[in-house]
């Protein structure tokens, strides 16, 4: 990498950090291309050739997302030892959904183009695919990985968005987990 393309580098990770920051703080409206460029300290016009719209930034920032979603899975993976990982993974998914609402907005909500199961997938939302299948496989007992994988993740997603929607029973949040965790993807 040459010297620009490393400063290049180095000013994108800016605005998409500041980006990211800013969505969280205030909402994707606030996310103007003007108080980036302020906040990351750089060229508005440069910000505009590098991100010409709201969805190209947004995308940057899902596939950051997807990125810190995929490490987040396979710490918690690799935290759980010789043990099966589906339960870490179950928890580190729903802490980085509900710590990061506008990231994961971005991942699953707004940007259709980016997805888990499906290939081609671009790196990190194919690595975050990857983390959920590993932890399932051995649950998989003849049953296809993928497609288990697959509802895993829908089921994740669901209660993200159903319980951020205040549409689930708050007080039953810790029971709705053990259940997905010991029985719901539980061997035949």
């Amino acid at each position: 990498m040459s010297p620009a393309e490393g400063a290049d580098a180095v000013e994108r990770d800016r605005v998409v950090a500041a980006a990211r920051e800013l969505a969280e703080a205030e909402g994707w409206a606030a996310a103007t291309h003007r108080r980036l460029a302020e906040r990351a300290g750089v060229d508005i016009e440069a910000l505009y050739r590098r991100f010409p719209d709201p969805a190209a930034l947004m995308s940057a920032v899902a596939v950051q997302g997807f990125a810190d979603l995929a490490a987040a899975l396979a710490a918690a993976r690799a935290g759980a030892g010789d043990r099966v990982g589906w339960p870490a993974v179950v928890s580190a998914y729903l802490d980085f959904a509900y710590a990061n609402p506008e990231v994961y907005d971005a991942m699953l909500a707004h940007t259709a183009d980016l997805t888990l199961g499906r290939d081609p997938a671009p790196g990190a939302p194919r690595a975050a695919f990857a983390e959920l299948r590993a932890a399932v496989a051995p649950l998989a007992a003849g049953r296809d990985p993928d497609t288990l994988a697959e509802l895993g993740w829908a089921l994740l997603h669901g209660m993200v968005m159903l319980t951020r929607g205040g549409r689930l029973r708050p007080d039953t949040q810790e029971q709705r987990e053990e259940m997905a965790v010991a029985r719901l993807l539980a061997g035949p």
